[in-house]
């Protein structure tokens, strides 16, 4: 069931800005990685005993995609992905929902599940949705600095070309009143175009990205230095200022730790509000070191293979969604301990947040933009034969411009729960079918169980084939190709 809530609180004083859309929309987590309590509260399975006193899940709002992606391509070359590349947050929110929208800027919350067939666990989803996208007309301008990887790596086909493409092509679709610059880096970063208003200088900005050609080595970390100081320089009040990294982020030269890349441009980062956005490329791809700078940088990553990925993203993604519509979202479900014996949410190990630190508004959460859907997938353990509530699932953020914060929250009763995964909506259906097939693909040891009701690889195929002729959602149909791909079977018609 779900629930619309929009209160004002206690005004907040926060130390960081930030602004964004979905390139432009920064979604970071201020999380780390697990404390010594939660470790010790499930065992490092990521399952949580309400015994152990664990009764929250906390975690900063994600709308990251390139962990499934990346996936899709490399699974698309004949090889399975590196466990470690694979995020499964980003896999579920990859794929359209059906949750209702609000009227104004925050979210409604939706919260449903099922039974898997294993005895006493369901699949509990949490969904939340922003309001529409506005009419580019009516979005703030934009600040783009844009930082392009020109080193040797970045010759291969699908790489410095394919960023060339996109930003010839979203040069044509950004407004007059925006503005861009273009900061190269190989051995050294270069700054090529400072910071320019499109109206009049088109032809400027094309002729600077046809100009560029792969070089020698990768100092990333100067070239995203380079592309704060750039940023700042150019920075412009009342519009929305980004650097967007694209690369394949196979740092070889300067500083390739991304902690200590951070710290250089912090003050920029920090003081400005300028948040990294990063665009991954390439069939050999420097995935960890991206997705660390976007979620510590208070970023958004994605990754492109082909240039119609590059033009759904730079062309038609990011003109829409500059527009900023919550900071520093996050969200925390409580388990009703009458009815819940354990828990494990799937994926955002890397977002996580303390549980005390849910309405602390100083604590960084995700930043979101109109017309996103972020989706929460749990795998719950009841009490057998329990009835009544099962869960509240409760979003925070603070006003884009006022900074007060707003809750939302929505529950979930046992007796609502669907009697089937595969009897459920299809929109849910696809939101299990894509955990299950992250959990596959990520699932090499004890310590990571498999989630409850999984059916084989082959028979995940065959019910994403299934999905994909119901939605007729072609994104749906792609899932469908990579499982298959993944399993090893032939197409399922």
């Amino acid at each position: 069931m779900e629930r619309y809530g929009d209160h004002r609180a206690r005004r907040a004083l926060l130390a960081l800005t930030a602004a964004g859309g979905l390139l432009l929309t920064a979604c970071s987590a201020g999380g780390a990685a697990q404390t010594a309590d939660e470790k010790a509260r499930d065992g490092g399975s990521g399952v949580v005993r309400q015994d152990a006193g664990g009764r929250l899940s906390t975690f900063a709002l994600d709308v990251d995609t390139a962990s499934y992606t990346y996936a899709r391509r490399t699974l698309a070359d004949g090889r399975r992905p590196d466990p470690g590349t694979v995020r499964p947050e980003e896999f579920v929110n990859s794929f359209r929902q059906d949750y209702r929208r609000p009227d104004g800027n925050g979210f409604t919350v939706t919260v449903d599940g099922a039974r898997t067939g294993e005895p006493d666990w369901s699949l509990v989803r949490v969904g939340l949705a922003t309001r529409p996208a506005a009419p580019d007309a009516h979005r703030p301008p934009a600040a783009l600095t844009f930082v392009i990887d020109t080193s040797g790596s970045m010759g291969e086909p699908g790489r410095l070309d394919l960023a060339q493409h996109a930003l010839t092509t979203l040069t044509d679709r950004l407004r007059d009143d925006d503005s861009v610059a273009l900061v190269t880096f190989s051995g050294d970063a270069e700054t090529v175009l400072p910071m320019t208003r499109l109206g009049g200088h088109r032809g400027a900005v094309r002729d600077a990205v046809d100009s560029l050609e792969p070089q020698n080595s990768t100092n990333l970390g100067a070239g995203v230095e380079e592309g704060y100081a750039t940023a700042v320089e150019g920075a412009r009040k009342g519009a929305t200022n980004r650097v967007v990294l694209v690369s394949d982020a196979l740092a070889n030269t300067g500083e390739t730790s991304a902690d200590a890349i951070l710290r250089r441009i912090d003050d920029a980062r920090r003081a400005h509000g300028i948040t990294l956005f990063g665009v991954g490329v390439g069939s050999t791809y420097g995935d960890s070191l991206m997705e660390r700078l976007a979620d510590r940088g208070d970023g958004h990553t994605v990754y492109v293979s082909d240039p119609g990925e590059a033009d759904e993203v730079f062309a038609g993604q990011l003109p829409r969604n500059i527009e900023l519509t919550a900071r520093d979202a996050k969200a925390q479900v409580a388990f009703d301990p009458h009815t819940v014996t354990d828990f494990r949410l799937i994926g955002y190990d890397d977002r996580k947040i303390a549980d005390r630190d849910f309405r602390n508004d100083r604590a960084d959460g995700g930043e979101v933009g109109p017309g996103h859907t972020v989706t929460a997938l749990y795998a719950v353990h009841t009490r057998h034969g329990a009835r009544g509530h099962l869960a509240t699932a409760t979003v925070r953020w603070l006003d884009p411009q006022t900074r007060d914060p707003h809750e939302a929250s929505g529950a979930l009763e046992t007796g609502t729960l669907a009697g089937s995964v595969w009897r459920a909506s299809p929109r849910f259906q696809v939101t299990a079918v894509a955990a299950y097939f992250a959990d596959a693909l990520r699932t090499g040891s004890a310590d990571r169980p498999a989630l409850p009701g999984a059916p084989s690889l082959t028979g995940l195929a065959r019910r994403a084939a299934g999905l994909a002729r119901t939605t007729e959602d072609a994104d749906v149909r792609g899932l469908a190709d990579a499982i298959r791909q993944a399993s090893g079977t032939d197409p399922v018609e």
